[in-house]
């Protein structure tokens, strides 16, 4: 399945009765588990098997399955998918090379989330965890059951030694995560005990509670930093059973996967071998999905979803043709600016480039009327800047006033909007005031700079061939007030390398956040973050940014947490860090009619393929 391309190329047989019955009792043993006093220290401590950072899972009283799954789903069969790019490594911990997409389909966590849930986790690898009630540590009983696909069972110092590697070597995207988890210690086989920075915080144990296993009896004499295509020893409801560097990789259901009686996983993970074809040409791709050669897919391109999706397959009924809304939350997506480069310190240069970029003309000629502009960090959720400055909004941000640009306190920000015309003048007449306050002017049809007699030169970088060509207008624009500007379409591995080297002017990319929003805002937007190779590589460097990051990674309750987050919203909009571009609320997704689907999809997420299934039925009619 392609990622969208305002998203960095970057991170899925039945027993008996008798089997379910136990499983599910002791899943259930935990539900009326609610705190104790602790008689060597004191504290009391809550031992739950599922949690939230705010408020109480939905399902704390009982869960026989998901509502979104049909634990009655078929197993078995086989799917072609197909992704944009390449791999060279299945080592996603570091920054060296490019991994799978799918890789996570290996992996077991401590604790998984619900898709109906934005930030409710339960029990998988952990059966319970225990935490006081200021939250400064947090323990984690592992299940007896829980097992490697070797048959070794899980134990705590596998956490443990995740954890340093993590810390030690990890990405700084990943390692960012981690930063308030100060430690992880094997208490004894099946208890693993985290300690954190924070008190009176959650958000830290449900980031621990993310944590996947690396076997220490696979890994020791191995180096767990290296890139490398020998795949994993894991514990997921798949496993990689072959896979050709580059070009295609296979998983294949392990069918004596040590969880698949627990509520949490059943009727998911039906089908028995997924295979993704890698592509790096989209056309190909497109016509190996007509040809049959592809099972299914998720357009992201507007003009292909609305004029080239007119197949006799969909008209026979054998491809299916569906936009399904989304209630995800995203990220900030488009172009991002590098103020590593002096050209773009003036905030007046920022304000002046985004201003050239008529989201309106390209909604209209190339987008098809399809997509929602962001006006926000954190577009389709609850996190993002809405309308002027609330009170709460206010009081967050009148310490930093001196600080704030001019409207960031009493303003909504809007992006420039045009007339859609794709000729509006006073877009055009306001970039070369911008231009000529930050010393720069108009000569002989060239942006020439006072100080040097430089001409502006701008190149915006993309990995995705569909953002080169939704990009053109806004380069054309450029040129037209004397900007030399380009694109330069570069393949995954060089975007990526370049990225993490600051090697830009603009690239093409969106911030994803983990709602609630937290740690990661460190990495993207951190001025210490903006000194670490693949860490904040657009260079920001703002204490208002930093203070209003720790106050959101520190919220106690949700209404903080928001409150927060839209002032920190408001701050990055008014200094012109990104040129907002565009989403789509919808997903939009085409695929061969062989699959059985439950009865409804999941809040968050399609539910493809975790919780759709092959109906032999159907699937013996496409033959």
């Amino acid at each position: 399945m392609k990622t969208n391309y305002f998203t960095p190329l970057v991170r899925m047989h039945r027993r008996g009765f008798s089997a379910f019955v136990l499983a599910t009792c002791s899943f259930f043993t935990l539900i009326n588990t609610g705190s104790a006093q602790d008689s060597g220290t004191g504290e009391n401590i809550n031992k739950k098997w599922a949690i939230s950072q705010f408020g109480e899972p939905r399902h704390i009283d009982g869960l026989t399955h998901w509502p979104y799954v049909n634990p009655n789903a078929e197993k078995g069969g086989s799917i072609v998918m197909s992704d944009f790019g390449s791999f060279d490594t299945l080592n996603f911990y570091v920054l060296k090379g490019d991994w799978p997409n799918s890789i996570g389909a290996v992996y077991d966590d401590l604790m998984v989330s619900s898709d109906d849930e934005i930030d409710a986790l339960y029990g998988l690898i952990a059966e319970s965890v225990e935490y006081p009630d200021d939250k400064s540590w947090a323990i984690f009983n592992i299940r007896p059951e829980a097992k490697y696909h070797d048959g070794e069972p899980i134990l705590a110092k596998d956490f443990v030694f995740s954890l340093n590697t993590i810390k030690e070597n990890g990405r700084p995207f990943i390692k960012s995560f981690y930063m308030e988890v100060v430690s992880a210690e094997a208490l004894e086989d099946r208890r693993l005990k985290f300690t954190f920075s924070t008190v009176n915080n959650m958000k830290p144990i449900t980031i621990a509670a993310g944590l996947s296993p690396l076997p220490v009896h696979y890994w020791e004499g191995k180096d767990p930093t290296a890139p490398n295509l020998e795949p994993p020893l894991t514990s997921g409801p798949y496993r990689i059973k072959s896979l050709e560097a580059g070009r295609s990789i296979t998983y294949e259901r392990v069918k004596d996967y040590w969880a698949k009686d627990l509520p949490i996983k059943r009727g998911l993970h039906n089908i028995d071998e997924i295979r993704y074809e890698y592509y790096k040409d989209l056309t190909v791709e497109f016509e190996a999905f007509k040809a049959g050669e592809i099972d299914f897919r998720q357009e992201t391109s507007a003009k292909r979803w609305m004029t080239e999706y007119d197949l006799p397959q969909i008209e026979d009924g054998t491809i299916i043709k569906a936009e399904v809304p989304s209630k995800k939350p995203r990220g900030m997506g488009g172009y991002f600016f590098n103020l590593k480069r002096d050209k773009f310190k003036d905030l007046r240069v920022r304000e002046a480039i985004m201003t050239m970029y008529d989201f309106e003309a390209i909604q209209r000629t190339l987008l098809f009327g399809q997509y929602k502009r962001i006006n926000t960090n954190f577009p389709n959720s609850d996190y993002g800047a809405k309308g002027k400055p609330t009170p709460a909004e206010i009081a967050i941000l009148t310490p930093f006033a001196d600080q704030l640009l001019e409207g960031t306190l009493d303003k909504e920000f809007v992006p420039p909007k045009t007339d859609g015309s794709g000729r509006d003048r006073r877009t055009t007449r306001k970039a070369l005031s911008l231009f000529k306050q930050a010393g720069w002017e108009l000569k002989n049809n060239q942006m020439i700079s006072s100080e040097t007699g430089e001409q502006f030169q701008l190149e915006l970088m993309t990995g995705y061939p569909e953002a080169q060509r939704t990009a053109l207008p806004f380069i054309e624009n450029l040129k037209k007030i004397g900007i030399d500007a380009s694109i330069r379409l570069v393949d995954s591995s060089q975007w990526r390398v370049r990225v993490h080297d600051s090697d830009f002017d603009l690239f093409v990319a969106g911030y994803n956040f983990f709602p609630p929003p937290g740690s990661e805002l460190r990495n993207y937007y951190g001025s210490e973050s903006a000194e670490v190779r693949g860490g904040n590589s657009g260079g920001i460097r703002n204490p208002v940014v930093d203070a209003l990051i720790e106050q959101v990674v520190e919220a106690k309750d949700l209404e903080t947490l928001q409150n927060a987050t839209r002032a920190l919203d408001r701050v990055l909009l008014w200094n012109h860090y990104a040129i907002p571009a565009y989403y789509n609320d919808e997903v939009w997704i085409a695929y061969r009619d062989r699959f059985g689907r439950p009865d409804r999809a999941p809040t968050y997420k399609i539910g493809f393929p975790s919780t759709w299934w092959i109906d032999s039925a159907k699937d013996q009619k496409m033959q």
